[in-house]
C-alpha cells in the first residue's frame, strides 16, 4: 500500500473513533437521563451537571490511564496495526454494551464502569492510528495535518448527526457508535506495519523512561492538555450552555458545534503543510492565544447568529496550532519511541479533556457559565504567553521542523 493510501486509511480510521465519541455529545442529557432519576432533556442543568460531567469523564479516565500503556506496548512489540484493530473491536463492544445496559435496570455506577472499559480500549485505536502516521514519510506536519483533518470532521459531523439520531432515540448514538468501530478495525490490517523493530529485552517500563529523557516534549503536551481542555469544556458545559441560553434542542445543538467542527477540520491539512514551511512556533504560540479569546467571546455573544460567528473564529484559530503542536510531538520524539511519544501526548490531551469535563462542569455550576467560559478561555492564552520563551529557544534544525519534501510519498 502507498504512503497516500496508508494516511488516507489511518486517517479514516481516527476519523471513525473521534466520530464515535462526538455522537453521543449533543443527546448527553437524553442519555445519562435513561440511568438517573431526572427527567430526560434536563438532567444535566437540574443535577448540577454531574450525571453527564461524570459519564463523560469516566471515558477520559481510560483514556489517561491506557493511552501511554498502548503506546509503550506498541513499541516494545514493534508491531501497531494488531493493536489498532483490537482497540477498535473492543471500543465497539464497548458501545455495544452501553446500549444493552439501556435494556436493562443497571446502575449508573455500572454504567460509568462499562464507559470506562471502552474509554480504555478505544485509545488504544485512536492513540496507535496517529502513531501510525507518525511513521509515514511526506512530512511531519502533513501526516498531523491528516490527523487533524479527520479528528475535526469526525467531530464536526459527529455533533449534527449525533443530535438528529439522539432526537430520534437517546441510545441510538450509542448503537451507531458501536457499529462504526468495526469496520476500521478491520480495514486497518491491510496497511503496512511501519514501526520500528521492537527492542528485544525492553518493556513497557524501559519504555516510558525513553520519554522523560526528552523534557522538550513537555511543550507541545503543554499545550495538548490546555487544547484538550477547551475541547472537553466545550463538550459538556458548551453543551449545556447552548442548549439552555437559547433554548435548542440536541438537534440545534449539534448543527451549532458544527460552526465549529468544519473549519477545524476542512483546514487542518493546510495548516499542517504551512507549520511545515515557516516551523511550529508561530501557528502554536499565536493560534493559542486567538483561540483563547474567541472562546471567551462565545459565552459573551447575545444571539444564535453572533455564536456562530464566533464558534467559526475559534475552529479557525485551533486549526491553525493543532496539526503544528501535534508535528511538534513527531519532531522531537526518537523514532523509536513514536509510540510512547505519541501515547504520552494523548494522556495529557485526554487528561487535560477530563479536566474540561469536571472542572469546567464543576466550575459552571458553582459560578456560572460566563465565569467558567471567562476561566477556561484566559488559560489557553496564559499558558500561549508564559510558554513563549520555551518555544522560542526549540532548535528548529534539531527538531527538524522543516522537512518539507514529499520523501517516500509514492512509496
Amino acid at each position: 500500500m502507498t504512503v497516500k493510501r496508508a494516511r488516507t486509511v489511518l486517517a479514516a480510521t481516527v476519523f471513525a473513533v473521534l466520530f464515535a465519541q462526538v455522537l453521543l455529545y449533543p443527546g448527553v442529557t437524553d442519555l445519562v437521563a435513561l440511568w438517573t432519576d431526572a427527567p430526560a432533556g434536563e438532567s444535566l442543568a437540574e443535577t448540577g451537571l454531574d450525571a453527564g460531567k461524570w459519564f463523560l469523564a469516566a471515558e477520559f479516565a481510560g483514556f489517561v490511564l491506557f493511552a501511554g500503556a498502548w503506546g509503550a506496548l506498541s513499541d516494545a512489540l514493534g508491531r501497531r496495526v494488531p493493536l489498532v484493530t483490537a482497540g477498535a473491536l473492543g471500543g465497539a463492544l464497548g458501545y455495544a454494551a452501553l446500549a444493552g445496559l439501556a435494556l436493562v435496570d443497571a446502575s449508573f455506577g455500572t454504567v460509568l464502569l462499562v464507559r470506562f472499559a471502552q474509554g480504555a480500549l478505544t485509545i488504544g485505536a485512536f492513540s496507535l492510528a496517529m502513531t501510525m502516521l507518525m511513521d509515514l514519510d511526506g512530512g511531519h506536519g502533513r501526516n498531523m495535518g491528516a490527523a487533524g483533518i479527520a479528528i475535526g470532521l469526525g467531530t464536526a459531523l459527529g455533533a449534527p448527526v449525533g443530535g438528529r439520531l439522539a432526537d430520534l432515540d437517546p441510545i441510538a448514538p450509542v448503537v451507531a457508535a458501536g457499529a462504526l468501530l468495526v469496520l476500521p478495525g478491520l480495514v486497518v490490517l491491510l496497511v503496512e506495519d511501519r514501526a520500528p523493530g521492537g527492542r528485544e529485552g525492553e518493556g513497557a517500563l524501559a519504555a516510558l523512561s525513553s520519554l522523560r529523557a526528552r523534557p522538550a516534549l513537555s511543550l507541545p503536551y503543554a499545550f495538548g492538555f490546555i487544547d484538550r481542555l477547551t475541547a472537553g469544556f466545550f463538550a459538556l458545559v458548551g453543551t449545556v450552555y447552548l442548549r439552555s441560553a437559547f433554548d435548542l434542542d440536541a438537534t440545534a445543538t449539534g448543527l451549532l458545534l458544527g460552526a465549529f467542527f468544519a473549519p477545524f477540520a476542512l483546514l487542518q491539512y493546510p495548516m499542517g503543510v504551512l507549520s511545515d514551511r515557516i516551523g511550529r512556533k508561530v501557528p502554536i504560540a499565536l493560534g493559542s492565544t486567538l483561540y483563547g479569546l474567541v472562546v471567551v467571546g462565545v459565552v459573551l455573544a447575545p444571539t444564535v447568529p453572533l455564536v456562530a460567528v464566533l464558534l467559526v473564529l475559534t475552529g479557525v484559530t485551533g486549526a491553525f496550532m493543532s496539526p503544528a503542536t501535534m508535528a511538534l510531538v513527531t519532531d522531537l520524539a526518537a523514532e523509536r519511541d513514536r509510540g510512547v511519544a505519541m501515547g504520552g501526548y494523548n494522556v495529557v490531551g485526554s487528561f487535560g479533556f477530563l479536566v474540561g469535563i469536571v472542572g469546567g462542569g464543576t466550575l459552571a455550576d458553582a459560578f456560572g457559565f460566563t465565569v467558567a467560559f471567562v476561566v477556561v478561555g484566559l488559560a489557553e492564552v496564559v499558558l500561549a504567553a508564559a510558554a513563549l520563551p520555551a518555544l522560542s529557544r526549540v532548535d528548529p534544525e534539531r527538531v527538524s521542523v522543516f522537512d518539507r519534501g514529499e520523501k517516500g510519498e509514492s512509496a
